[in-house]
């Protein structure tokens, strides 16, 4: 059989496959509603004490900086 006569078929037959696996194992994306901005309720946090840090520390002078990087 002489390839060379069928290539054409050959090539519309591989991409008939290819396009019809493509589609085929597309995932289409979920559809996303979102209700409408009235029907969300919003709340606010309890009114919880807050959590606070307070550092206390000296800040390093420059000669004690420059002794940290050697």
């Amino acid at each position: 059989m002489n390839i060379a006569k069928n290539m054409e078929a050959i090539f519309l037959v591989a991409l008939g496959l290819v396009s019809v696996t493509t589609l085929a194992t597309a995932a289409a994306p979920a559809a996303r509603i979102a209700p409408p901005f009235a029907a969300q309720s919003v709340q606010a946090a309890p009114a919880a004490g807050m959590q606070v840090v307070t550092i206390t520390a000296k800040r390093l002078t420059a000669a004690e900086k420059m002794a940290l990087v050697d």
